[in-house]
This record gives C-alpha cells, structure tokens and sequence, in this order.
C-alpha cells in the first residue's frame, strides 16, 4: 500500500512498505528538466543549413538559434552532475565511498520533465541514504574549478552522441516533431548554452525548481516508517517553501525532413509524429498499438523488415508520452541503397493495420506482453519507487495495479484500427536520415 505525507515545508513524501524484500530505494524527484529551459527560437528559417553538413527542410530550429534566456538548455542536466561534486561537509570522493560503504547503488537521470537521484540499498541503511541525498541537494558547494571541469565531461558526452547515429536521430527527431515547444530541447543541451552556465544561473535556476512544493521524495521497500519521516524532515528540513508552476507551450508539428551524412556504414532511419500524452483515453491503446507494429520481435516491423526482407539488424517503434503531449517514432538501421525499400515497407505495415486492423491473437498477444512488463517491474523496489515518484510529481496521483490491468485490457480491435488509422499516412511524419551522404525526401520515397 502506498502512503502520502506531506512534510512541514511542503515536500512531499510519498512510500510503499514492502515487508518481503531486505533492500530499499529513495527517489528524490524535482520538477526541473528540458522543458523548464529555454525555448527553440526558430528565426532558423524554412529550408536553412546549421553548418553541421545537414539539411533541413520545414523550418527545423537549430542549437545556433537558441534563445538561451535565465534557463539556458542543458542547466537540469549540468546540475544533476555537479551535485555529486562535493556538499559542504563531503567531498565527492567521500559520497562515492558513503555510498560504497552501505552496499548502495547512487545514481541521476535528467528527463524531459523530471530529474531524479536514487539509492538503492540494504534497508539498514535507508535513513543515511536519505540524509546523504538531502545534503547533496541542499549543500553542493558548485565549486568553479569542478563546474568548469564538469562542463567538459558534458561536452564529452555531447561528442559520445554525436559519434552514436541512433542516439543523434533520436534528439534530432524530438527536435523536429516538437520545434517550437520545450519538449524539443535536448536534455543534454548544447555546447553554446552549457558553456554559459556560470553559479549565477545554476542559483536562480535552482531556487525556482528545487523548491518544496517541486519535490517528490519517493521510497520502496523493508523499512520504518517513522525512521523514514523524521530522517526525511531533518535532511529536507532547509528546502525553500513553495512551488514554482510549469509554463506549457503548444505548437502544431508541421512534418519535416533532414538529412545528415557521416562516415559510417548504416543509414539510419527515423519516423516520427505527435503521440499520446500521459493521461489520454488513448494511452493503453497507443500502447498495443506500437507493441503489435513494431514494440517486439514478433511484430509487423520486425517480421517484414529483419525477418522476411532481410533490410535490417535493429528494427523497431516507440511511444513517449509526457503530462502534455507524446511523440511516436519508427527506426531501422539498414545497408547504404536500402532506404527507399524500407520506407516501403514500414508504409505497407502501417497502411496495412490501418486498413485491415489488428487481428484478435495480435491484440491479446500485446496485451499479455504490456502486463508481463509491468508485472514484473513491480518485482523491483526501484522500480516501484521510480513510478511512485514520478506519477506524483507529474500527474498528481499514482495509478493501482487494477487500475493499470484494467486499462490495457479495456482495449478493442476498434481501438487500434483508430489509432492505425491516424499514424498510417508517412506524409504527417517528420523525417531523419543519418547516413553516408546526404539525401533527398525522394530519395528514400518521402
């Protein structure tokens, strides 16, 4: 059972006791990521060239067009690193072996509408992993030499992603499919706006969304709850009250194309649309629906393009769904030449679900597969801690397993003819091709 508390200044302490298990893991989830930063301005222009060797069509924004504004893109990341660099009272080495120490796992991720610091670890060892966490976001020190030290490793990692196509398309694609809006941002940012980020930005940054009322502290496991509490209270005891609100901005997609070239052997094709968001009537059903196109190795995707063509190693769909919006992609990874003949066939699959709908061992299938996902991700208590924290924070209310059951299994063969039927034309799709050279919308039969 999952118990809500609120603490004196507002954070919200959100925890499940789970007598079973001998570990636990604490969350501390902040509204803060891509979307709080700044915004694409897309002064860019149709049909422009970022100087990258890419060529966009559509208006697609670039990072030498950000508006970089009191939130450059890429702060929520920066700052998920630097508060392993050392608090007042702990170096960053002394974190690393305080963790070590309690036989814990520590680590961060920064989404698009979230970040989040864990510790999972032996359940003994809960409350010092709670006051641990608290310090780390109430006392990192930001020290200047770390800060500038940090920003190269970023700028690494921005190179890693650069020299990786499937993660470039995946960022150049949310690019696309969300310019105009904060979702497109990349968490990770850009070397132009990471590279302004000085103590000043990361304070005012900080003391907007790491406020109480922005803060889920998320626990599962074998645990006391009273321990947790009071261990709660003191380590958080100093947050700043309040809760600073999230601006949405909402743009049409207006489908585009880009090619980049690079040396490499692959062309790597994306695909992709506007989704479904988090709280849709259509979230379960959008969810079949990529499961039976392209979510396994049964699916149409896979069968036609790996299996029966013989196009590709990696093949496969996805849905994202966020508070507001979504985005559903396609990808292959194929041979130099076989590009044409795979849009073909990924137009002949999703032409042909919308037309002749999903058969009733297709959906039943989906279905089992959707619930043995969930079911057995309830077997982790990280996991479980992940869902607490982030359903709370970004809807406000936490889903029961009845509830989540209960919801794929509503789902008809007329539920994903519908959503077939909206995802069928490739023509409302924004396109992006990474591969030996440049290319053309004709080219791959855009």
């Amino acid at each position: 059972m999952i118990e809500k508390r609120i603490l004196p200044n507002g954070i919200t302490l959100m925890s499940e006791y789970l007598p079973y298990v001998q570990s636990a893991a604490v969350g501390i989830w902040v509204l803060a990521g891509a979307t709080d930063e700044s915004e694409w301005d897309e002064s860019g222009g149709s049909g422009s060239n970022n100087g990258n060797g890419a060529i966009l069509s559509g208006g697609v924004p670039h990072a030498a067009a950000l508006d970089c504004g009191s939130a450059p893109a890429g702060i929520s990341h920066l700052i998920e690193h630097m508060l392993f660099k050392g608090t007042e009272s702990r170096s960053a080495k002394e974190i690393a072996e305080e963790v070590d120490s309690m036989g814990g796992l520590v680590n961060a991720f920064t989404g698009k509408e979230a970040t989040c610091y864990y510790i999972k670890t032996l359940s003994e060892h809960l409350g010092d992993s709670i006051e641990l966490l608290g310090d780390m976001l109430l006392h990192s020190v930001f020290d200047e030499g770390e800060l500038a030290k940090e920003k190269n490793v970023v700028f690494e990692e921005m190179n890693m992603i650069e020299d990786s196509p499937e993660d470039l398309g995946h960022d150049l694609l949310d690019e696309s499919v969300f310019a105009g809006m904060p979702l497109g941002n990349r968490i990770i940012g850009y070397k132009d706006t990471v590279g302004v980020v000085g103590r000043a930005e990361i304070d005012s940054y900080m003391a907007k969304r790491y406020s109480a009322g922005n803060i889920i502290i998320s626990v599962a496991g074998s645990f006391d709850i009273d321990e947790v509490v009071s261990r709660a209270e003191s380590a958080f005891g100093e947050a700043a009250t309040g809760r600073a609100p999230r601006a949405q901005r909402i743009a049409a997609h207006s489908p585009s194309f880009l090619s980049r070239s690079k040396d490499i052997e692959q062309s790597h094709i994306f695909l992709g649309r506007r989704g479904t968001c988090l709280e849709s009537d259509d979230y379960y059903a959008f969810t079949l629906f990529n499961g039976i196109l392209g979510g396994s190795m049964s699916s149409r995707l896979f069968q036609k393009i790996r299996e029966e063509k013989g196009l590709a190693y990696s093949v496969y769909s996805m849905s994202n769904s966020f508070v507001g919006d979504g985005i559903f992609m396609i990808y292959a990874g194929v041979g130099y030449g076989s590009e044409r003949e795979t849009v073909d066939a990924i137009r002949e699959e999703t032409e042909r679900i919308a037309s002749g709908g999903a058969s009733a061992d297709e959906l039943a299938k989906a279905k089992e597969q959707s619930k043995g996902v969930y079911v057995f991700g309830r077997e982790s208590t990280q996991t479980r801690m992940f869902a607490t924290g982030k359903n709370e924070l970004l809807l406000g209310r936490v889903y029961t397993p009845e509830e989540v059951i209960a919801g794929i299994e509503s789902v008809t063969s007329d539920d994903i003819a519908r959503i077939a039927a909206s995802c069928a034309d490739l023509a409302g799709y924004s396109a992006v091709i990474i591969g030996k050279r440049e290319m053309a919308r004709e080219d791959v039969g855009l």
